[in-house]
């Protein structure tokens, strides 16, 4: 309870007691409780009147505002708002009161009592001989002795307290906030960290000494200075480089800490001379400055700029050292957030890499994916999703996991995904891509062992085609009835197991229907059947949503409320739009020369009726440069088959019996063949080759032309 007393001593001759007035106030600061005690000359408010002793509530007398108004002057160093709060009260009520919260803290230079050092004699009553001057100059050094203890020991407190305090995160800007905040105000009123543009960017350990070319992020300023002063200023998040002959230049090069017992005004004006476009003088002019670097190993991280008002005692040697303790312990703290936040960065940009960049829309369906790392630790795992364009406006989906995690398993990933991307392309059938897989992981190594599910959507025939390597089974929702069922697939073993052969099922779909294709990560719970976990997808899946991204945010949130995930998760969904027949076309042509005249007024009546033909002559000339080349070298008499698809661009492909896959070629200036192809990839928005059963198709894509340029 805050109160108010007095006591009143015999009137003053000369070393005499005189009468005090005195407020007592119990804090919340550095060990155990303590209690802060301010005292006035009574006889320059009491104007003689007396007092009464003791505790009180309230008590009136003339001059409570002035001596109200000085109390920011004599209280701990405090922001300006928490002062003006003090103020306002002590007017309000007529007498101080004064709380502090746990985050406060009170400064170093307060008298705190501080014991004799041990040892000491005991008192014991005065001998002869011990009023001399010998006695007491030998009684002065024992007392300055223990005013020395008493502030290496605050000193070793404080420092200790500091490192307590720092370093609770691994997060770069956390550790800046703790640092700044384990300083201010109790060693300084003003705390400026500047870091090392590497470090900000989470990238390596900075090469190289700094110089005046080296760019410096302010990071944080700290202050108890009223609101708003330093904004202006010194804003934080301004990257500068420092000039020579400065300060701070001096520490970032020596890696020693910088005195200024107190900057003068020519000092003031000779460093913000070397500032442009700011005038720095009002915020340093009469200020102690202490400059103390932040490294780590050596090398400068960063520095801090701490500065004390005027009215404080100014920076001195024990600082100095104690600032530079205080330094190395946050440069050490720094470094390690650094490390943290590198590595952190390195993963996120590996995992980026690995995870392919799925288009919303492709040929007949439009997708949607999710990753989740399994830990904030650990965000580099195995997990992966993939689409593919395939011929015949087809989109291969395939979602897979490595086991294990880290690092490791992400190579792996990466090697497994690769495969499935190239046999892809080369149109390999579902089952058969899993037989080749598990080939290649048993390649790799015996550990490499992975889930995979494979499918392959056909928009055209509005069917999918999948097949299973020991992967959890897909989820397909029903736009009939919007309901979600498990597909009932054979389950395979693991790629990588070997022996295990692969069966492929075919599922006919319906335009709007969704399949969802997940990793056992959003699923499986520790000490619970994964049974669980596929109900609960099932019915999520089926939940209606507004768009694709929504469906999957719906799914995560109903898979997260049962909490307990450690596994990384990888979500794709695919609505299956399918291709209406009225845009697609087909034909067959016998294998002899005049189809090539034929198919090219096949494709400009169709053309025409698209309401597509500024595309005719660019496609007259592509068709019939592949079906040229269809009966010139597939050395098959079968017929060729023509298709036109019509969806967000305009596909055509053209299969043969052939078994052999065209390339690019050479084609010098006296050839005779070989330059259809170039002019496919010169005229085509895009073109490959592959298997089609017992040919080979080629086919090609053209964008569609913007509106109001079609024909009539």
């Amino acid at each position: 309870m805050p109160g108010v007393g007095a006591r009143p001593p015999p009137r003053a001759r000369r070393g005499a007691r005189t009468d005090v007035l005195w407020w007592a106030y119990p804090l919340v600061g550095p060990g155990p409780g303590r209690l802060l005690v301010l005292a006035a000359d009574a006889a320059r408010y009491g104007n003689g009147q007396e007092v009464a002793p003791g505790f009180a509530l309230h008590t009136e007398f003339d001059g409570s505002d002035e001596l109200a108004a000085r109390l920011p002057e004599i209280l701990p160093s405090m922001s300006v708002g928490e002062a003006t709060r003090i103020v306002d009260q002590v007017l309000e009520l007529g007498y101080p009161v004064l709380e502090f919260s746990h985050r406060d803290r009170i400064p170093v230079t307060p008298d705190w009592g501080v014991p004799r050092r041990p040892g000491r004699r005991p008192h014991r009553p005065a001998s002869p001989g011990e009023g001399s001057a010998a006695h007491r100059a030998a009684a002065g050094a024992e007392a300055a002795g223990d005013l020395e203890y008493a502030a290496v020991r605050e000193r070793l407190e404080f420092l200790n307290e500091v490192s307590s305090r720092i370093g609770s995160s691994l997060d770069l800007g956390r550790t800046i906030q703790e640092v700044s905040a384990a300083v201010v105000p109790r060693f300084t009123d003003v705390a400026g960290t500047y870091l090392r543009e590497q470090v900000v960017a989470g990238e390596g350990f900075p090469d190289g000494p700094p110089d005046a070319t080296t760019m410096w992020h302010r990071v944080a300023v700290e202050h108890v200075d009223e609101p708003g002063r330093w904004d202006d200023v010194v804003p934080v998040g301004e990257a500068m480089p420092f000039p020579v002959h400065t300060p701070f230049f001096q520490c970032m090069t020596t890696g020693e800490p910088v005195l200024v017992p107190r900057i003068s005004e020519q000092a003031g004006t000779e460093i913000a001379a070397r500032f442009e476009k700011r005038d720095i003088r009002p915020l340093i002019t009469g200020r102690s400055m202490l400059v103390v670097p932040l490294k780590a190993r050596t090398v400068v991280l960063g520095f801090m700029i701490l500065l004390r008002h005027p009215g404080r005692a100014p920076f001195d040697d024990m600082d100095r050292v104690t600032g530079a303790e205080l330094a190395a312990r946050a440069g050490l703290v720094l470094d390690n957030a650094r490390m943290y936040t590198h590595q952190e960065n390195v993963a996120e940009t590996l995992q980026d890499a690995m995870l392919p960049k799925v288009p919303a829309r492709l040929p007949g369906c439009d997708t949607a994916t999710r990753y989740l790392p399994g830990t904030l630790l650990g965000r580099v795992g195995g997990d992966w999703f993939d689409t593919i364009k395939l011929s015949g406006a087809r989109t291969a989906l395939v979602v897979g996991d490595v086991m294990g995690h880290g690092i490791h398993s992400a190579a792996m990933m990466g090697q497994l995904r690769t495969a499935v991307q190239t046999m892809a392309g080369l149109d390999v059938p579902p089952a058969q891509l899993l037989r080749k897989l598990d080939d290649l992981a048993q390649r790799l190594g015996e550990h490499y062992l992975a889930t995979c599910l494979y499918a392959v959507y056909d928009p055209v025939a509005g069917e999918l085609e999948l097949a299973n390597a020991g992967h959890v089974p897909p989820v397909l929702v029903r736009a009939a009835d919007g309901r979600g069922e498990l597909l009932d697939l054979p389950p395979g073993a693991p790629v990588g197991v070997g022996g295990v052969p692969f069966e492929a099922v075919r599922v006919a779909v319906q335009p709007g229907d969704r399949l969802v294709m997940c990793t056992d990560g959003l699923v499986e719970m520790r000490g619970e059947d994964i049974g669980a976990g596929l109900a609960t997808l099932c019915e999520s899946a089926a939940h209606p949503a507004a768009s694709m991204d929504d469906a999957c945010d719906t799914v995560i949130r109903a898979l997260a409320r049962r909490g307990g995930r450690k596994d990384d998760v990888a979500l794709l969904m695919a609505r299956l739009n399918g291709v209406p027949a009225a845009d697609v076309a087909r034909w067959r042509l016998d294998a002899e020369p005049r189809s090539v005249r034929k198919v090219r007024a096949l494709v400009r009546d169709q053309l025409s009726d698209w309401r597509l033909d500024p595309l005719a002559d660019t496609l007259q000339l592509l068709v019939s440069e592949l079906v040229t080349n269809a009966l010139r070298h597939s050395g098959s008499r079968r017929p060729v088959d023509v298709r036109l698809v019509r969806t967000d661009a305009l596909m055509c492909e053209v299969t043969d019996g052939g078994r052999t896959l065209p390339a690019l070629r050479d084609a010098g200036p006296d050839a005779e063949a070989g330059r259809g192809l170039h002019v496919l990839n010169a005229l085509a928005q895009e073109w490959g080759a592959g298997r089609a059963g017992e040919g080979t198709a080629v086919w090609f894509e053209l964008p569609l032309p913007r509106k109001g340029t079609s024909g009539t």
